[in-house]
């Protein structure tokens, strides 16, 4: 799960480093591993700072101070694919044609035989396990095949399009051209978010790409659109262009985004996430009501787990007649514990993250609303606080249905393994988490929480609950392949930086011995908080950590 943005200022005397790195500090809870800016300047010069940390930390005033030009590319990054060495962070950069910067968010589900394509035919070296690098080369080898001097809006709608013929699973896109203009572009199924917005500057316009339309809220910038699935739009000085390149296909936007991902203050695809949570409060309050009389038991007290769920809790125990406390208390210091690697860190995390008052717990019958259950990691945590300070019973409450497949579209909860509902009943369930008992909203009603904002929106990507995903191309071989280089207890098993599969031509760390068949990922044992850099990017000049 990542966060990219995409800014154009109309003054060609503007640098826009600072206010993209304003811009990500608004994603920040979208990817807290790395991040990077790359800006273009004068003459089509690209100018790069990204490393492994928290925007905060990465960018300071002399970072930002070398990034000079009037338009740019930033990204947040959190790896659900390939390693967490600092050599991945993004945006990524080719040289030809024409100086492309890149920033992507998603996973596709096809590298293996995109990775023997780029070897075999295109003979393009990819040197990390990123599918970002990957989908960055297909599309500069589609704009190579025209073999001009230079080129035009049309031959970039027409390399895009091949791009989408070429590439399937989830992605967002935005990209860069020296000199050009900068670029933003869909998967046909509009998995993964993406708007854009304009502002009035002087004499003319300026121009946003970003995952959510909050970033446009707090830099000014109205008319906020979607780019909708399969689309393409390219913005240079002089002109904005529009095209649907990507044949029709099943729209499907990620329901987890509603759910958890994305900020209370965004509307993505037409629906307030704000909105959305309030409805799924309302809809779970009676699902709860349902199971409580079925169960003979009765609740003194309704209280959130910080933040995500702070908005459907607080509907919910409206509609049940219930006090709504805010038992446990947030240390703003703490990253979020569901995009922390592995789950020894999770786990240690939830409670630095969270502390729980016994004034609100003593003696109580509780309801804890949580927006998921996903590995239980947190839930058994704050489960055991809230019994540690003296609640009588905790039942438990999940705003999203029992999360029981692999998302393979870009949310690191990949090895069906490692979710507590995957081949547990809801008894098993709550026993394993250490609740009295859990309830789970339905699908349909999660669904309807949502697609009541939006009802042109027929269906949403709902894979982790179902199965069933929208691409196609997902099968059980595919899964097993994916598990075993993604699961966490072989993540720490992968090589950093090394050559691995394809004989050096796109493996970038993947161990054969390990696993085969999908993409990679391993971790650096690195604080979020700690920027990290060896000097070996990928291309282009650095300028994290120069004075």
């Amino acid at each position: 799960m990542c966060g990219i943005l995409g800014l154009l200022s109309h003054d060609p005397s503007v640098d826009v480093a600072q206010e993209i790195c304003e811009g990500l500090s608004l994603l920040q809870h979208r990817g807290q591993d790395a991040c990077g800016i790359i800006t273009c300047g004068p003459k089509g010069r690209f100018f790069q700072c990204k490393a492994n940390g928290m925007v905060r930390d990465v960018f300071d005033t002399n970072a930002l101070s070398k990034l000079i030009g009037s338009m740019g590319v930033g990204h947040v990054r959190y790896p659900t694919a390939g390693s967490s060495h600092h050599a991945e962070a993004q945006p990524f950069y080719v040289n030809s044609p024409y100086g492309i910067v890149f920033a992507h968010n998603g996973n596709l589900i096809n590298t293996a035989e995109l990775l023997h394509f780029m070897d075999a035919t295109a003979h393009r070296h990819i040197n990390t396990t990123s599918d970002s690098e990957l989908l960055l080369n297909i599309f500069a080898d589609n704009l190579q095949k025209t073999g001009k001097f230079r080129i035009n809006e049309e031959d970039i709608f027409t390399a895009i399009g091949g791009l989408m013929e070429q590439c399937k699973g989830a992605y967002a896109c935005t990209a860069m051209l020296a000199g050009f203009g900068i670029i933003a572009f869909r998967d046909p199924n509009g998995i993964r978010p993406l708007g854009l917005a304009s502002r009035k500057s002087g004499s003319g316009t300026d121009y946003l790409f970003s995952s959510e339309s909050v970033v446009a809220d707090a830099s000014g910038f109205v008319n906020w659109e979607d780019v909708l699935p399969g689309e393409a739009v390219i913005i240079t000085r002089s002109s904005v262009s529009r095209r649907q390149v990507g044949k029709a296909a099943r729209f499907a936007p990620d329901i987890f985004e509603y759910v958890y991902f994305a900020r209370p203050d965004s509307v993505l695809d037409g629906i307030s996430v704000y909105r959305s949570r309030m409805a799924m409060g309302d809809a779970l309050a009676i699902e709860v009501q349902r199971v409580l009389k079925e169960k003979n038991l009765s609740v003194d007290v309704v209280i959130p787990v910080p933040d995500t769920s702070r908005v459907a809790a607080l509907n919910l125990a409206q509609k049940l007649g219930l006090p709504y406390r805010e038992g446990f208390i947030k240390n703003r210091y703490v990253g979020r514990t569901f995009i922390m690697p592995g789950q020894q860190m999770r786990r240690k995390n939830v409670r630095r993250k969270l502390n729980a008052m016994a004034l609100e717990f003593a003696n109580k019958n509780v309801l804890i609303v949580d927006d998921s259950i996903v590995r239980g990691t947190t839930s058994k945590e704050i489960i055991q606080m809230a019994k540690d300070v003296g609640a009588k019973k905790v039942i438990v409450a999940s705003c999203a249905p029992p999360i029981r497949h692999s998302n393979v579209y870009g949310i690191d909860m990949p090895s069906r393994m490692e979710l507590v509902a995957h081949d547990r009943s809801t008894e098993d369930i709550a026993s394993t988490i250490g609740a009295d008992l859990v309830i789970f909203q339905t699908l349909p009603d999660l669904i309807e929480s949502v697609r009541q904002f939006n009802p042109k929106i027929q269906e949403f990507d709902c894979s982790v609950f179902t199965g069933e995903y929208v691409t196609g191309g997902v099968d059980e071989a595919y899964l097993q392949g994916l598990e075993k280089l993604r699961a966490d207890n072989v993540k720490g098993k992968m090589l950093v930086g090394s050559l691995g599969t394809l004989e050096g031509k796109g493996g970038g760390g993947v161990n054969r011995n390990v696993a085969n068949g999908a993409n990679g990922h391993s971790e650096e044992h690195t604080s979020p908080s700690t920027p990290t850099h060896g000097g070996d990017t990928i291309g282009l000049h650095n300028g994290w950590g120069l004075s």
